[in-house]
């Protein structure tokens, strides 16, 4: 085959090759399997002679394709019967023998007849002896690829012998120009219009139909029953197939037969024809299921509903009401009043209780003498989902899959549903990890605390210097001591004043961190609620939308493999 028809059809084959291997697993196997075939045997047939065209008889027992094979040819090769089948084994007559053997080879035929020139008693004029004849006349010459023709009289199709079939069957995909000889009696049989001619409908540019034995018929018959038959044939999807009536037991026709194989042979494109309609037929069988629509993908919106619901799932709000009781109780034992702070200390930390404090130098240190601090080993000990948790997270992945296949065929939507849950199993895992290892900011305090806890301490140090004041002076009283009074101000002594201040400043202060110590908890959760949500929107992304795009984009791919297969573009 010329270079000039090899470009379209290595593209052609290319993108066939690609569809299959992207509609795997996705596409009906039978389709698949079809396109391969259609790939393989286009690798085979372009490995071998490019230069011979392979025209195959085919016909039904009594059609008398044989006897039309022996006129066809000028001579006595196949033998004939009109009441029984007799052609076994396809047969094969060629000219030019160069380069001829590894393709009957590849086509299974054994008999062989090589044959020179064209019929005795030949127009040396017409299209049919001018081709034999140069072919005859380059392959004296011997220095150069002569190129040929293969004409092939193959078993009936609707022979008894299961093999004979098989035979026409297998050759029917192999050869370049079908031939399709009918008789009048049975040209409008099923088996040969159903199994063959309509499946092979996409091949009309290398088809020709013969209606054989006219000369029992008369010329108003004749016209009737080919009328019929290009009727039949355009239900077939053959309506422009070029239709020859004739004769081999007259001769009637038969030069106009041999001048229409002559100029299929003489373009040398019939193989390439054939395998481009290969390559077509398959890819329509591919995307027969196609409804041509486009997936509607994940919006923005979908992919927010889907990170709420593995939120809810995973605990999110447990941890974050964990964060402002952990921010408030650290709060209490840092700034509340001393005297109470060890009421605070007895309580143990909710972070803790879920294993999620982690931010202090204690918990750190801990944390590396057992070797687990590496977030990705870290596990947390929130309670285990409810069902009510399991099925919200499940019913939110099924309601993502389901809007993101919207516009495809059912085969691609229930790829990207299993698509969606294809991490099904390490999912849970991988969000508990991704609310293990955010960063909640557990172990940071308020810069205000240093302050307020400065100043608590020299509330009660005040309160308990003034106390000391007062049990010096009680105590030197009881001994009868005489003591100088205690200063006073306004009346007031000072030991009485720093008691009285030093309490009264200490409960303020603790009144006055109150709303301090709400918005901080606030804050603390806002902050851990959007470091949980995006570690489980990157757990999402990356285990069910990246997924469903990926499956989406396979299928814009097979779509595009399948246009560019077609020929649509």
């Amino acid at each position: 085959m010329a270079k000039n028809e090899q470009s379209p059809l290595d593209h052609k084959l290319a993108a066939l090759q690609a569809a299959t291997k992207l509609g795997e697993g996705r596409v009906a196997e039978e389709a698949l399997a079809s396109a391969e075939q259609v790939v393989q045997r286009a690798g085979q047939r372009r490995q071998l002679s490019a230069d011979h065209t392979v025209v195959g008889f085919f016909g039904a027992t009594g059609s008398g394709k044989s006897s039309l094979f022996n006129a066809l040819t000028g001579q006595d090769l196949a033998r004939a019967a009109a009441t029984r089948p007799t052609t076994a084994e396809p047969m094969a007559a060629v000219w030019g023998a160069e380069g001829s053997g590894p393709l009957l080879d590849w086509l299974e035929v054994d008999q062989r007849h090589h044959l020179q020139g064209p019929p005795a008693g030949a127009d040396p004029q017409d299209t049919w002896a001018r081709l034999l004849g140069s072919w005859r006349g380059r392959s004296r010459g011997g220095s150069e690829s002569s190129g040929g023709l293969i004409v092939l009289d193959l078993p009936d199709v609707d022979s008894i012998a299961v093999h004979h079939r098989q035979v026409a069957a297998r050759l029917s995909g192999q050869v370049d120009v079908l031939v399709w000889v009918v008789d009048p009696q049975k040209y409008a049989d099923a088996v040969l219009h159903r199994e063959f001619l309509e499946p092979l409908s996409a091949h009309r540019g290398v088809t020709l139909v013969v209606l054989n034995q006219v000369d029992r018929l008369s010329e108003a018959d004749v016209a009737t029953v080919l009328a019929s038959l290009r009727q039949i044939l355009a239900a077939d999807g053959l309506g422009r197939v070029p239709v020859h009536a004739a004769s081999a037991e007259t001769g009637q026709g038969v030069e106009a037969l041999r001048q229409a194989v002559a100029e299929v042979a003489q373009r040398r494109s019939a193989a390439t024809e054939r395998l481009l309609s290969d390559v077509r037929t398959a890819a329509q069988a591919l995307g027969a299921e196609d409804a041509g629509g486009v997936p509607a993908g994940i919006g923005r919106r979908a992919e927010a509903r889907l990170v709420d619901a593995l939120s809810e799932a995973s605990g999110v709000n447990t941890v974050v009401r964990a964060v402002q009781q952990s921010y408030r109780l650290e709060a209490g034992r840092r700034t509340g009043w001393p005297v109470v702070r060890w009421m605070a200390r007895v309580r143990q930390d909710p972070l803790r209780r879920l294993g999620l404090r982690r931010g202090d130098s204690r918990d750190q240190a801990r944390g590396e003498s057992l070797g687990t601090d590496d977030p990705r080993v870290h596990r947390t000990s929130l309670p285990e989902r409810s069902p009510a948790q399991r099925a919200q997270a499940d019913g939110a992945i099924r309601a993502v899959a389901v809007g993101a296949g919207e516009g495809a065929p059912e085969n691609w939507r229930a790829a990207i549903r299993r698509a969606a849950r294809s991490h099904e199993q390490q999912l849970p895992d991988e969000l508990d990890q991704a609310v293990s290892s955010a960063e909640l900011r557990a172990g940071n305090g308020s810069w205000w605390w240093h302050v307020i806890n400065v100043l608590q301490w020299m509330a009660l140090l005040a309160a308990v210097a003034g106390l000391a004041w007062l049990g010096v002076l009680a105590l030197a009283a009881y001994l009868q001591f005489d003591l100088p009074p205690a200063p006073d101000v306004e009346g007031f002594p000072i030991p009485t004043l720093l008691v009285a201040g030093g309490l009264a400043f200490g409960v303020l202060l603790a009144l006055l961190t109150a709303p301090l110590v709400r918005l901080g908890a606030s804050r603390r959760a806002r902050h851990a609620r959007r470091r949980l949500r995006s570690g489980i929107a990157a757990v999402a992304r990356a285990r069910i939308v990246e997924p469903v795009e990926s499956e989406i984009e396979r299928y814009g791919a097979f779509r595009e493999a399948l246009a560019a297969a077609s020929g649509r573009h």
